[in-house]
């Protein structure tokens, strides 16, 4: 009988303990702020962080005043920015409307043989990396 009580007991405390972690529970799914993480209204840098990106920044800073990341990958140009680079290095005698036709094909393909590029008329990361050195020359010139 002694063995029944404890052993009836010990489940009583179980079942009033269980009772007690479905409220913890519940609060544990509740989502996370820096408000609740007591976060100062200032931006807090630990001496650690120096150098580094990890700045833990109040919630209205965060939600307001960070910018997107730029995407990923090589920059791709403009067609006017082409067609401008393009007239700059010599090789494009037309007008600059950003529409890239048949005169702008042929100019991206003569630079790109006259530079060892493969010549296939498309402005890849390869084609920029060389063409994009001629954007601004013109402007350079002029304002010496």
């Amino acid at each position: 009988m002694k063995r029944f009580v404890i052993f009836a007991s010990a489940v009583l405390m179980f079942a009033a303990l269980s009772g007690c972690s479905k409220q913890q529970e519940m609060e544990d799914l509740q989502p996370v702020t820096l408000e609740s993480l007591g976060a100062s209204s200032q931006a807090q840098v630990m001496p650690q962080d120096v150098g580094t990106s990890a700045v833990a920044a109040p919630a209205s800073v965060a939600s307001k005043e960070l910018m997107p990341l730029p995407p990923q990958g090589p920059y791709k140009p403009t067609d006017i920015e082409i067609q401008t680079a393009l007239k700059n290095a010599g090789f494009y005698s037309g007008s600059i409307d950003g529409k890239i036709g048949p005169k702008s094909k042929k100019a991206i393909e003569d630079f790109q043989s006259a530079n060892g590029l493969k010549a296939d008329g498309k402005v890849g990361a390869k084609t920029w990396e060389a063409l994009g050195k001629y954007l601004n020359v013109a402007s350079n010139i002029d304002k010496r």
